[in-house]
């Protein structure tokens, strides 16, 4: 048969009637794991990265962008949903509408979506669960604290710091094109890149050097081996409530959505006391162009936000995540397109008001990459808010990774119905009614990820997928309005040709934004995708055995 062969809407809601899974997900229990998903990818790790390297102060407007392309993706996977409240998301709708091959590399990339959603988010969670143990005052070593090359770079910015602090105290007439020319050749040059003016150095020099640096851990000695301990742990914890089923999930979701809610109104409120408009000042920093490797790097300037759009995109993923559960939904055909609309617009506001009041509060260039809402804080001397918050992201982030690692096995499910994976994918457990092999499976692989790769590059390489997913499904509601344009439709997609092709243009507008080494990752990634949907999935289809 063809590749192209569509899965008729009758089989996913034969597939809905012998699901197997619970169904005990309310309205707002699934706008909960969807503010469970969104809230704390974006706020509590990104905005570090985003802001420090590529956007500045601009930041705001980068989560702008990228929730203008998340509310028409938004609005499309809410008439999916509603039409077919199936588990497989994006996946799913392609396979209903477009055909199998284009399904499955959807699928495919769902799988990089999901699993390295969740390993970003389980690097940023051990960088939070250091500092929580600092502020018991609880040290580790560094080289159980990150992989090598995060360790490595966290070490030369120390050095760095200390070189400039020297340089400046010796040499205290030299401009800006000095000492840039100075330490243009240093081992540590990289931890210069954002720096821009003479001031920039100034400012530079008053952060951590070598001894201050070595105080937040037992050793700092990298000979041995080096790995994420506490992101590797949490991935195993996570694991070991999802394989107990959906409802203790759930209920572990709520509590903590509820805490970090809270804790995020507070940094808008208490945050915006302590704003100093200077710090916005500019807006938009001087793009910058580093080579790292032969390849060129744009930082700052319009180009760095549009790249920091797609690095924040990563964090909307929540309301795409809340399609995966429609499987476990009481009232999946109303409830889904409610829940995946609402979690959407409550975070985006929330996101905007967060990133305004840090980059106003410390300069971009000062906050932490893996920890950026605490140490703007404790930027302004606020310790004790640290505290607060500190604890709030280290509980935070786990609802983060627990609806991640959830939505990567319900994709690995629908995927394994169809018979495009092996039966060993929809294998549920007799008690707890969970794809426990699957679950387990897709632990160990992030756990071992995220115990040796940098969060820059995870995070980057979630966005590609999210981006391709959004785009796909934004094209395949306008090819069922026209292929079965009498389905029906609890929930239609307002103005759904303007809406779907403006989704299409800006999600491979955002697509064209992104590094070219992550380019280079996704081509490999989905041409490995191909091979293994010709050698195997095809083959084994349902539609083809049944053809």
């Amino acid at each position: 048969m063809s590749i192209w062969r569509v899965k008729p809407v009758s089989a996913f809601e034969a597939d809905m009637k012998k699901g197997g899974l619970n169904r005990v997900l309310t309205r707002w229990g699934l706008t909960s794991l969807g503010i469970g998903a969104i809230i704390g990818g974006g706020i509590f790790t990104l905005t570090g990265i985003a802001a420090h390297d590529f956007a500045g102060p601009a930041l705001a407007l980068s989560f702008v962008i990228a929730g203008i392309g998340c509310l028409f993706a938004s609005l499309c996977y809410a008439e999916f949903a509603s039409v077919l409240p199936v588990e497989g998301s994006a996946y799913a709708y392609a396979y209903g509408t477009i055909g199998e091959v284009f399904a499955w590399f959807i699928g495919w990339n769902l799988i990089l979506e999901y699993m390295m959603g969740a390993t970003t988010v389980a690097v940023a969670w051990s960088g939070y669960f250091t500092k929580l143990l600092g502020l018991f005052h609880i040290k580790l070593p560094l080289a159980y604290l990150s992989d090598k090359a995060t360790a490595l770079e966290k070490l030369n910015h120390a050095k760095a710091v200390d070189a400039v602090k020297e340089y400046l105290a010796t040499h205290t007439g030299a401009t800006f094109e000095q000492i840039k020319a100075h330490f243009a050749n240093a081992e540590f040059s990289g931890a210069f890149k954002s720096l821009t003016s003479l001031k920039d150095f100034q400012n530079f020099a008053n952060g951590e050097g070598i001894v201050q640096f070595a105080e937040h851990y037992s050793s700092i000695d990298l000979s041995g081996i080096v790995f994420n301990l506490p992101a590797f742990l949490i991935t195993w914890i996570i694991t070991a409530i999802l394989v107990k089923g959906i409802k203790e999930a759930a209920k572990t979701n709520n509590i903590i959505v509820v805490v970090k809610i809270a804790v995020v109104l507070f940094v808008i409120i208490a945050g915006a006391f302590f704003i100093n408009p200077d710090n916005w000042v500019p807006f938009i920093p001087a793009e910058t162009i580093t080579v790292i490797d032969g390849a060129e790097k744009i930082n700052f300037g319009f180009g760095g936000v549009l790249t920091a759009a797609t690095i924040v995109f990563f964090a909307y993923i929540g309301f795409d995540a809340v399609s995966t559960q429609a499987g476990e939904a009481i009232n999946p055909k109303k409830d889904v397109p409610f829940a995946i609309v609402a979690s959407l617009i409550i975070c985006t506001i929330l996101y905007i008001l967060v990133s305004l009041v840090l980059t106003g509060m410390v300069r971009f260039d000062q906050l932490d990459k893996t920890a950026p809402v605490a140490s703007a804080f404790s930027g302004v001397g606020l310790t004790w808010a640290t505290f607060l918050i500190t604890i709030a992201a280290t509980a935070g982030l786990m609802s983060v990774m627990l609806v991640m690692m959830l939505g990567q096995t319900r994709i690995f499910l629908g995927m394994a119905k169809d018979g495009l994976l092996p039966v060993f994918f929809k294998d549920l457990h007799p008690k707890y009614l969970t794809p426990h092999k699957s679950t387990i499976l897709v632990g160990l692989i992030i756990s071992v990820v995220a115990a040796l790769t940098p969060i820059e590059k995870v995070s980057e390489m979630c966005s590609m997928g999210t981006l391709l997913a959004f785009a796909m499904v934004c094209m395949a509601v306008m090819v069922l309005r026209i292929k079965k344009p009498l389905l029906e439709r609890p929930y239609k997609t307002p103005a759904v040709y303007i809406v779907g092709t403006l989704g299409v243009a800006f999600n491979l507008f955002l697509m064209t934004q992104v590094r070219t080494e992550t380019w280079y990752t996704f081509i490999i990634w989905g041409t490995l995708g191909i091979l293994v949907y010709f050698l195997y999935s095809k083959r084994n289809s349902k539609l083809e055995k049944k053809a």
